[in-house]
């Protein structure tokens, strides 16, 4: 059904357009002057932000607030190696600034390869121009596949049919004519026209829709969502202990202020996960470095995490799995029709439509124009009908009207001509049928009774990078659904040289319920005949069963589904409008980038669920010495210069590592319950083992220079079982990972035996027996771990 807007009907063919208004646009003074008075389309940027933005994001947070001012404290009491923290601080923050600044670069010169050129006319001619050099009352030109993108009133109209649907809900296009509103936002599916711009920038409907929402943006990243709820929790936890603390070592006990306020500074400042949020941000920002490299826009970042989830694909078969152009292979006769004259038709038809299709472009190629017939109206190609057609006035004087379409959808189901088609689609050929029609363009059964001419066989051109992207997804568990508005058949024997097998179903037979629909999807494989608006509800029954499902397209037919999938992903080459929609555009066309999209997703998100173990770990061990410090009532056993060296080499260098290293573990869902699950069991451990060490070796030293021996002692079994838990959470072992395991133990072990770095950080072990202690405690504290890690994969649910 096609909803008529300011009264339509069929318009007159192209050119013959009823104009209305300046049809030569603007003039270049016109369009400088209104680019002085500040009428253009400034619209933000929809995939970066700025540099403000970025050193505002790094600079200005929660935890940098409280490690600079515990910083500023230790500059001014404790000597430079207690606050060696705030300089790592300093560092990491430079380091996210410069990572999301590269991304921004790779962003936005991305952005400038991709982006939409509307055509508009200026001084009577057509010409391309950015999306932000649109002036007030600029005349833009439209046809199939072009995005709207300022607010206007339609000018000229050729058949124009608007899809609204993204921004009012209502499913089927709308007809335009001119005087008719149309809306920044949707996107033509048929027909052509140009309307005036009447609202432009922030003004425009869709801008006002789109300025938050379209920026750069985590906001549904369920990855910083989960990361920003642990990080809430450990404030909650920090806060009252971290008073706990300051009172029990600057009040009860009677140490010197200084050495007080440094053990105080030392049990706050590892509570808190500082490089847990700058690695998410610069394994982000790698990735999106990586993928633009190989000529991939991401357009929301949540996208890479996404498709690290996605564990079903719907790809659209046009120019995803068969390339854009096709050949015209036979011309088949029907019903004893001259050769001559169709192939007159055909030209007719193929000059009528000023925007052709693939299929059509095919056939002009083929097909000369007709130079005496004389097209006087046009109905332009739409997926929602699966056919086009024209009337003519030929050169004798004749009136004829032709469609060309679907075989199986402009013949009835007894006509001996769909067995041929059949046949045909067998091989994987596309068939569209050629018929003349008795009635009018404008008669919604403009098809019953008309006579078949002739069959046009095309062959599609697929893609040969095709078969590997299809068995990379079947390796790595993604289910592969083809969804196609061409002839079941013909899809499934085109996917069947692709190898990929299963059962192929036409669309036309799916039922309509949610769940009807779901169940079938769950079964097939390849579906043909699938409307718009059917492809979006296929996405929406797949999600219904708990699915996250990436569609990838490139036409028309494919906004809708782009934009209710997990993630949409549109070729370069694609119409504006699934350009505009997708999250992610594969700007070389090539659809054997995907796979590399899908493992950066997977690297990303697999290796920062991974770390963010490490950091929490240490986040639990720190809040649990600060409690049972309190409530023992003794020193805090640690400087911050000791945890600055643990946190060095068993966290912040390996993660740096782990975080950037392959990992092809599809994304699972429960992000802070699957890193929760193990950080307290994994903490807890540490903590009491560490403080057992302690008191031991409290009751063990006595006199002068006792506290940094049993400092050394805890520092020396802390460090054991933090390296352990890096150990653990560096499996599967490859050669570079017990590498870097075995080197973190090297450079603890240079510390304890070179002697100015046994000043620096002030560890020395005294004596034979505690230190043995020390790492017999670690050592039953390992086997504690591996028994609990055993345990919690196995009882507690992810």
């Amino acid at each position: 059904m096609t909803h008529i807007d300011a009264g339509a009907g069929l318009h007159p063919a192209h050119p013959a357009a009823v104009p209305v208004g300046p049809v030569t646009g603007l003039t270049a003074a016109e369009v400088a002057e209104r680019v002085a008075r500040g009428q253009d389309n400034d619209v933000p940027v929809r995939s970066s932000r700025s540099m403000a933005d970025i050193v505002r994001a790094n600079v200005f947070t929660r935890f940098n607030a409280i490690i600079g001012v515990l910083w500023v404290i230790m500059l001014l009491v404790a000597p430079i190696q207690d606050s060696l923290f705030g300089f790592v601080i300093l560092a990491n923050t430079g380091i996210g600034i410069v990572q999301e600044w590269r991304a921004k670069k790779t962003l936005d010169s991305l952005a400038l390869i991709g982006e939409v050129r509307p055509t508009v006319r200026r001084d009577g001619e057509a010409t391309e121009v950015s999306t932000s050099e649109i002036v007030l009352d600029d005349l833009i030109e439209i046809g199939p596949g072009d995005k709207v993108v300022v607010d206007g009133v339609c000018v000229e109209a050729d058949g124009l049919e608007i899809d609204e649907s993204l921004l009012t809900g209502e499913a089927d296009p709308v007809v335009k004519r001119p005087g008719g509103q149309v809306m920044s936002g949707s996107f033509v599916v048929a027909g052509g026209g140009a309307f005036k711009a009447t609202r432009v920038g922030r003004e425009a409907y869709a801008a006002q829709l789109a300025e938050e929402a379209s920026r750069f943006t985590l906001v549904n990243s369920e990855l910083r969502s989960g990361i920003s709820t642990i990080l809430k929790y450990v404030t909650w936890m920090m806060v009252p202990t971290a008073i706990g603390l300051i009172i029990s070592q600057l009040v009860v006990k009677n140490n010197p202020l200084k050495d007080s306020i440094a053990r105080t500074a030392g049990g706050i400042v590892p509570m808190v996960p500082e490089g847990l949020v700058l690695l998410t941000s610069v394994a982000f920002a790698i990735g999106v470095i990586r993928l633009g490299r190989k000529q991939c826009l991401v357009q929301e970042l949540p996208a890479i995490e996404g498709l690290a989830r996605v564990d079903t694909v719907c790809l659209d078969k046009t120019g995803t799995l068969t390339q854009g152009g096709m050949d015209v292979t036979e011309l088949r006769m029907l019903g004893g029709v001259e050769e001559t004259y169709v192939r007159k038709a055909l030209g007719a038809l193929g000059e009528s439509d000023p925007r052709p299709n693939a299929s059509l472009q095919a056939i002009i190629n083929v097909y000369p124009d007709a130079e005496d017939w004389r097209c006087t109206e046009s109905l332009p190609f739409s997926s929602a009908r699966k056919y086009s057609g024209a009337s003519f006035n030929e050169g004798d004087g004749e009136a004829s009207t032709w469609l060309l379409g679907a075989p199986d959808v402009l013949l009835p189901d007894d006509d001996p001509a769909l067995a041929e088609t059949e046949r045909l689609n067998e091989q994987g050929l596309r068939v569209l049928l050629l018929t003349r029609a008795e009635r009018e363009l404008d008669d919604p059964e403009v098809a019953k009774g008309a006579t078949p001419a002739a069959l046009v066989v095309l062959e599609q051109r697929l893609r040969p990078d095709a078969p590997d992207t299809l068995r990379y997804f079947a390796d790595q568990s993604v289910r592969a659904k083809v969804i196609s508005g061409d002839n079941a058949v013909s899809v499934g024997a085109v996917a069947a040289k692709l190898g990929l097998e299963g059962t192929t179903v036409d669309a036309r037979r799916l039922p309509a319920e949610r769940d009807g629909m779901a169940e079938a999807l769950d079964k097939g494989t390849v579906f043909g005949r699938v409307t718009p608006q059917q492809k979006r509800d296929m996405v929406g029954a797949l999600q219904s069963r708990g699915h996250t499902v990436a569609m990838t397209g490139d036409g028309v037919n494919d906004v809708l589904a782009l934009k209710d999938a997990d993630i949409g992903v549109s070729m370069g080459s694609g119409s504006e409008a699934t350009r505009a929609v997708a999250q992610i555009v594969l700007l070389n066309n090539s659809f054997a980038t995907l796979p590399s999209v899908v493992a950066e997703g997977r690297r990303v998100i697999g290796n920062i669920t991974r770390v963010a173990t490490l950091f929490l770990v240490k986040t639990v061990y720190s809040v649990l010495l600060a409690i049972l410090v309190v409530f023992w009532q003794v020193e805090y056993p640690f400087l911050p210069r000791h945890l600055t060296l643990l946190s060095t080499l068993t966290i912040g260098v390996p993660a740096f590592f782990l975080a950037l290293a392959p990992n092809k573990e599809r994304a699972k869902p429960n992000f802070v319950r699957r890193v929760m699950r193990y950080a307290i069991p994994g903490g807890t451990v540490a903590a009491l083992a560490t403080f057992a060490t302690y008191l031991i070796a409290r009751q063990h030293y006595t006199g002068a220079g006792s506290l940094a021996a049993e400092t050394s002692a805890a520092t020396l079994t802390l460090f054991l079982i933090s390296i352990w838990v890096l150990a653990i959470i560096a499996r599967p072992y490859t050669w570079w990972r017990i590498a870097l395991v075995a080197a973190m133990g090297a450079g603890f072990l240079l510390v304890l035996v070179v002697p100015w770095l046994q000043d620096f950080f002030a560890l020395k072990l005294v004596g034979v027996m505690m230190p043995w202690i020390a790492v017999g405690i670690a050592v039953t504290s390992a086997a504690a771990l591996e028994f609990l890690w055993r345990w919690v994969g196995h009882r507690v649910p992810a």
